[in-house]
């Protein structure tokens, strides 16, 4: 079928909102009516080629829409279930059986290496194969998916705003309730206040932190984070962050989450924890340099890394809008919405810091 997607051609170039050829599902797939895809940093480094995708593709890994049409083996979903897509994971190899998806063996290939799980492509442009982004492909009016990419949601909560629960949101959040999972009472620093951070500090108010010092240099965005349960807020601008954390807390955090790829700031994160303090990283960080002795083994302090919020998308993502139904998890604070064809204006708003998530929604 023919559907309308944003196409990258080029490193670094601007989307290209043109015409593009989609298969049908195989027997493990589902094609998706989108209804809204959230734009995530993620989307950006594969566009500027930081993490190389093959080009040309479509990008997009946030989605959210309609069931269409389901493959002969597919049994979790039907057509017109309301679904948010999340990441691809092969369901075979160890990580994915002990319940670690996000971490599965084949993550790099399935969702940045421009195919499908059969190693396939289902788009096509003037009869030349176009790669998929995360198993997916969210930037168009229409997307393939496997089953294990898709998740069944409530039909009472605008499907508009779901899909960044898929990649950002669940990040965030799951870095704090899956990966850290910080005691009632305990302390947490999160260095960067986008959607990721903005994230980690509701996250933290649900467990219970008695301190959540959120660090950017957006005032704008310190102000958010107040309102989401950030106990303190400092511009890493205008102080020491790491003697402030220090002084906020009489000595550090037990916990920090790191999110803005800034080397700089990964190694704030770890010097601001107390003794046996763990920070975890989930930006796409380059070489940063650390004294291993006085950074981290003299204090007993962990460095971890974090992959979409160590979470089963199935079992997650409902919980979060249970917590979001309840008023708990007001993620739609962050939100700005766009059109398809506004889809280079959103990113550009993302990362001047005017919309902390911006989200294009597709015509039908």
């Amino acid at each position: 079928m023919k559907v309308k997607a944003a196409v990258t051609h080029g490193k670094g170039e601007d989307f290209q909102i043109e015409e593009v050829e989609l298969a049908d599902p195989t027997a493990n797939e589902v094609l998706v009516k989108v209804v809204a895809s959230g734009v995530c940093h993620t989307d950006a480094v594969a566009r500027d080629q930081e993490v190389p995708v093959p080009l040309p593709a479509v990008l997009g890994h946030e989605g959210s829409g309609i069931i269409e049409k389901v493959g002969s083996n597919v049994h979790t979903v039907e057509k017109g279930d309301h679904v948010v897509l999340s990441f691809s994971s092969c369901g075979h190899c160890e990580n994915c059986l002990s319940g670690h998806p996000a971490y599965c063996l084949y993550f790099n290939d399935l969702n940045f290496g421009g195919k499908m799980n059969d190693n396939t492509n289902r788009i096509k442009q003037d009869g030349e194969s176009v790669s998929s982004f995360f198993g997916q492909s969210s930037f168009g009016t229409f997307a393939i998916a496997n089953e294990r990419n898709v998740v069944k949601v409530d039909k009472d909560v605008d499907l508009a705003l779901l899909g960044p629960l898929g990649c950002g949101i669940q990040t965030g959040s799951g870095t704090v309730l899956n990966k850290l999972q910080p005691n009632f009472g305990e302390t947490i620093a999160v260095f960067g206040c986008g959607a990721v951070g903005l994230s980690a500090v509701m996250a933290a108010k649900i467990v219970g932190c008695s301190q959540i010092i959120a660090i950017d240099v957006h005032e704008s965005r310190l102000e958010l984070a107040k309102e989401l349960g950030a106990t303190h807020v400092l511009n890493g601008k205008e102080v020491d962050t790491v003697e402030e954390i220090r002084k906020l807390t009489g000595g550090g955090t037990n916990y920090a989450v790191e999110t803005t790829s800034v080397p700089a700031l990964a190694r704030q994160s770890v010097q601001a924890l107390k003794p046996l303090g763990i920070s975890a990283v989930v930006g796409v960080t380059q070489e940063t340099e650390f004294n291993v002795f006085e950074d981290i083994m003299a204090l007993g302090k962990g460095l971890v890394g974090a992959i979409e919020g160590n979470a089963i998308p199935q079992l997650f993502i409902p919980k979060l809008i249970a917590y979001y139904k309840n008023g708990q998890f007001p993620f739609d604070k962050l939100i700005n919405f766009y059109e398809l064809e506004d889809i280079n204006q959103a990113f550009a708003d993302s990362k001047q810091g005017t919309t902390v998530k911006p989200i294009v929604k597709m015509e039908h």
